[in-house]
């Protein structure tokens, strides 16, 4: 019998206020400790106490693309916990309870082990917010994880508090062990030290982010918080005034990119971060940002919508608004990031694009990827070079036009106090000066070429930033965007195990789009599905109206993102049906 690979889902579930965030958090940093590459997904209520929440782990000796699907070991803490996850639990997977607080029926398919993790907590260690710690306990006796990483993690996390929390801790954490000693193991998980041994750093997408914004010079950082993208705003309120930089926390979005726009015009690189809510407020500042060319940077961490929706739940549904929120014609670069890693290396992308092009470039990320922990290797940000943006020359000074005509499209742009350098950079439209010329009906017309003048440079970069997984000219293509890429890679890999023909295109800019990489991949293809977070299909939209191609629809709306069966099977069905000459229709998960 050949020996399983190490690939183990861990889910934690239970109430808010349980510690099932911290223990999905501490079980993940041992994991990673230990030798493992690891993929997270966490929900969590809207409540400040109070709902239920889950943490999922993924563990592995090789590289990981999506928090997986079936679920092996799943910690419930409450009843609410086993009635929602206990259907996701793998055929041979285990379940372990609170056995003080229910007792699930019996079930042939699924090896239970109840654990008194209540009363342990609270007779053994005297605290009752201990019980998560216990369950810590209960894991690494059973599944083989390191006692003594889990130690040193409890002194990093509760040094600051005081040997006694500490020692605490620890004591429930042995409690835990020992309570599972006697208990007979009917399962075959075991960890172990794990495979890898070169350095790496276990970050989340909003951390990387934020730390690639520092290696793409950014100094100045405004924003109003806002649920999932304000730790973005908390790493670099601590990082930032390090170098120099500031953090500016105002009053409400629409300031926050007005006070990004007003550092970036005296020369700083700037960023705001925000999601669908307060990006709807940032659309007029937009368009001040397009019409003075001032370059920014302004990131939409994705959650679910309209108004205030479900803040801590995950969608795609803001590209409409990314791509067109505005009055007049408004252009800007919109983007999208991909995985942990690349929020580092993308966010450097997006800096050097506002700045080659003295335009806002919109970054989109989502609830799923900004609050996703993986190990990634550490940085270099040698990868992506660092670019600056088009100053005047000495001679360029002399009756200095900041809004110059030039073959690129792109002026020199001066900053305050430069001698010969100054203008005014405001809403109305102007000429090459930047003097007010808004009853000039030519001069609109020439500057509005001017500004989407270069979107045939930026066009040309889109086309270098495309990935493609599997088959470059497949029968079967899939066209993602953002974060469905990895679910998207393993669907595929999974598909081409099966024989089938299947590739898939992921572009990084999405306005404008990457046209001659996305007709070179669509030519010769029998089917092309386009999977989205969003209810409507909003990227399938866009392409429908450059390409005269039938696009089929993969969508879901719940909050949640894909797992790479739920693509594979709309691979399956679209192959089959393709060989068989029948047609597919769209389809919602």
């Amino acid at each position: 019998m050949t020996e399983r690979a190490i690939d183990y889902v861990f889910r934690v579930g239970g109430e808010g206020g349980e510690g099932v965030i911290s223990t999905g958090e501490m079980l993940t940093l041992t994991l990673a400790r230990a030798g493992y590459e690891i993929y997270t997904f966490r929900t969590y209520p809207a409540e400040i106490k109070g709902g239920h929440a889950n943490y999922q782990v993924r563990a592995s000796g090789t590289l990981l693309l999506s928090s997986g699907a079936a679920v092996d070991v799943l910690l419930a803490f409450n009843q609410e916990a086993y009635d929602k996850h206990i259907k996701d639990v793998r055929p041979g997977g285990v379940l372990i309870y609170d056995s003080d607080s229910y007792t699930p029926p019996a079930s042939p398919s699924v090896i239970a082990y109840g654990v008194p993790l209540s009363s342990l907590a609270t007779e053994k260690i005297g605290i009752k917010l201990t019980k998560n710690i216990v369950a810590l306990g209960v894991l690494s006796q059973l599944f083989d994880i390191s006692m003594s990483a889990f130690e040193e993690l409890l002194h990093e996390r509760f040094g600051r508090k005081g040997e006694t929390i500490v020692q605490k801790n620890i004591q429930a954490l042995r409690v835990g062990a020992e309570s599972v000693k006697p208990l007979q193991k009917k399962d075959d998980i075991r960890l172990g030290p794990g495979p890898r041994k070169t350095k790496e750093l276990v970050l989340s997408g909003n951390e990387s982010l934020a730390l690639g914004a520092i290696a793409a010079g950014c100094r100045f950082y405004a924003g109003y918080p806002i649920t999932p993208a304000t730790d973005i705003m908390e790493f670099l309120a601590k990082e930032l005034p390090k170098l120099g930089g500031f953090v500016v926390q105002t009053e409400d979005e629409i300031s926050a990119l007005g006070t990004v726009l007003g550092a970036s015009y005296a020369g700083v690189k700037a960023m705001t971060a925000t999601s669908g809510p307060g990006f709807s407020l940032m659309t007029e500042m937009m368009g001040l940002a397009v019409v003075a060319e001032i370059p920014a940077v302004v990131v939409d961490v994705q959650r679910v919508g309209p108004s205030t929706g479900m803040p801590t739940k995950t969608e795609q549904g803001d590209l409409y608004l990314a791509c067109y929120g505005g009055h007049g014609n408004c252009p800007r670069i919109v983007m999208a990031l991909n995985n942990v890693e690349d929020c580092f290396y993308g966010i450097i992308q997006a800096f050097n694009l506002a700045e080659q092009f003295q335009m806002p470039v919109v970054v989109l990320s989502d609830a799923s990827l900004g609050h996703r922990r993986a190990t990634v290797p550490v940085p270099d940000p040698s990868r992506v070079p660092v670019v600056e943006r088009r100053k005047p020359a000495p001679a360029e000074l002399v009756n200095y036009k900041r809004y110059a005509f030039t073959p690129d499209h792109v002026s020199p742009m001066s900053v305050p106090g430069l001698e010969g350098g100054g203008y005014v950079a405001e809403g109305l439209e102007h000429d090459e000066r930047g003097f007010p010329a808004a009853s000039d009906h030519e001069n609109h017309l020439r500057l509005t070429r001017k500004r989407y003048g270069k979107f045939q440079a930026v066009e040309a970069v889109a086309n270098e930033m495309v990935r493609i997984h599997g088959d470059p000219h497949p029968e079967v293509g899939i066209i993602g965007w953002g974060s469905t890429e990895g679910v998207i890679r393993e669907a595929v890999q999974m598909a081409q195990a099966k024989g089938y023909s299947v590739g898939a295109l992921h572009p990084k800019i999405l306005y404008p789009q990457p046209l001659a990489k996305l007709k070179e991949f669509i030519e010769g293809t029998k089917a092309v599905i386009i999977p989205e977070v969003n209810f409507t299909g909003q990227f399938a939209t866009a392409l429908r109206k450059r390409f005269a191609y039938d696009f089929i629809q993969l969508n879901k709306c719940i909050g949640l993102p894909f797992t790479p069966k739920e693509i594979f099977d709309k691979i399956e069905e679209v192959a089959t049906h393709v060989h068989n000459g029948r047609r597919v229709h769209a389809a919602r998960v």
